[in-house]
């Protein structure tokens, strides 16, 4: 398994972060690189840090799991843990991958943690070495070619992503996540949650608002200095 995922766990019992621990120790794939009791001091965690993965309790002081996950970037997969079956259908609402029930078995853990493996290979997305990839569409084995240089910028759209091009729109099943992990060309970055664009076709920047011919595209908080220190490197 050449991908490790980074995890923190968020949780206000000391007792259910040690159990979270030992289970993530036992899978290859993931690597916890942080613990938090308090849900404020993991979002600024998440905030200035690459994380991968959330195990996060809903009924917390301060926040609770579910208002935290609706803050949180959408490039952090979340797994709720969380003593009250009651919260389940809100979770789902939140576009979590699981919804672990305590007291919480291996087993069952792992099935949850397995959920992240297909996200690297969903879809198919295929980026192939002349500049091209083939986006999924609606329907079994359809997918429709497109050329990188002609690819304004992509939304996400829930369960769909919209590829915007010079001259039309693609609606392809597939997730934001997975374009920008696939996406590894210089010209493209992510500015929000919702939004990655093709740096070369930027018109003009404002403040907050990135202009690609008549769209305006915000630049979120979360995104903002890597944005900027991209733009500088190519800067007179």
């Amino acid at each position: 398994m050449s991908r490790v995922f980074k995890c923190i766990i968020v949780d206000d019992e000391p007792a259910a972060i040690r159990l979270l621990e030992k289970f993530i120790e036992k899978v290859s794939f993931l690597k916890l690189i942080n613990t938090f009791t308090k849900p404020i001091e993991a979002l600024l965690f998440i905030r200035n840090n690459n994380v991968d993965l959330l195990f996060l309790d809903i009924q917390m002081p301060e926040i609770t799991g579910i208002q935290l996950s609706k803050i949180v970037s959408n490039n952090v997969q979340t797994i709720f843990t969380t003593a009250y079956p009651k919260f389940a259908l809100e979770s789902y609402d939140v576009a979590a991958i699981d919804y672990l029930l305590k007291p919480i078995e291996f087993g069952r853990f792992y099935k949850a943690v397995s959920k992240l493996l297909p996200l690297e290979t969903a879809n198919e997305t295929t980026v192939s070495a002349d500049n091209y990839i083939f986006l999924k569409t609606d329907g079994k084995n359809k997918f429709v070619k497109v050329f990188l240089e002609e690819i304004l910028f992509i939304e996400g759209l829930k369960n769909y992503v919209s590829v915007q091009l010079k001259d039309e729109q693609i609606i392809t099943n597939n997730t934001l996540k997975h374009l920008r992990q696939n996406l590894m060309q210089s010209h493209f970055i992510q500015i929000h949650k919702s939004y990655i664009i093709s740096l070369k076709h930027i018109d003009r920047i404002d403040n907050d608002v990135v202009w690609i011919k008549e769209k305006e595209l915000p630049i979120g908080n979360t995104y903002r200095k890597l944005f900027f220190e991209k733009i500088s490197e190519n800067k007179l």
